[in-house]
């Protein structure tokens, strides 16, 4: 990938912090190995980043915006400031625009960076986050993870065996 990028989106649980299920305490936010690194790099390297994440425990009444604002703080915390985080709070079945795979996090981010998506990576660990990169236009890469089914990683037009491999397929 020789194109110049403006800025980098990650999915958060399962990317840039281990996954925990409906995580509502910002105490057991733990970083993905990797993701200090990876993002003081890209930032000192002049990228923007920012955080698209599905929350559907809110929808779900399992959690509030209080709890996932708390964990959002505590990964800020842990992994440095993002330029932006967009949240969909949303149940699966509200058939939402933002709630990935639709590529209104994604678009939202970019609007919230200023920066166009065929310039933006957006990095997840399983399908939906490259199905929404791609309805963005924006440019997917996968880093799989024990939860990624093998079709996932099949369809993928970018794999990355981990986040350090991110920073190699940007240059």
């Amino acid at each position: 990938m020789d194109q110049p990028f403006d800025a980098v989106l990650f999915d958060r649980d399962g990317t840039l912090i281990k996954d925990v299920p409906y995580n509502g305490d910002p105490f057991r936010v733990a970083p993905m190995p990797g993701a200090r690194e990876v993002l003081r790099e890209l930032r000192t390297h002049g990228l923007r980043t920012g955080v698209v994440s599905n929350q559907s425990g809110i929808g779900r009444g399992l959690l509030t915006e209080t709890q996932v604002a708390a964990v959002n703080a505590r990964v800020e915390e842990l992994l440095g400031r993002f330029g932006t985080w967009q949240i969909c709070p949303h149940h699966p079945d509200e058939g939402c625009a933002c709630r990935k795979p639709a590529p209104g996090l994604v678009l939202s981010a970019c609007e919230a960076l200023g920066v166009r998506p065929e310039r933006t990576v957006v990095v997840g660990d399983i399908g939906a986050d490259v199905l929404a990169a791609q309805a963005a236009g924006a440019v997917p890469l996968l880093v799989p993870t024990e939860v990624t089914r093998r079709e996932e990683v099949d369809h993928a037009p970018r794999t990355a065996g981990d986040l350090h491999a991110v920073l190699e397929m940007i240059r």
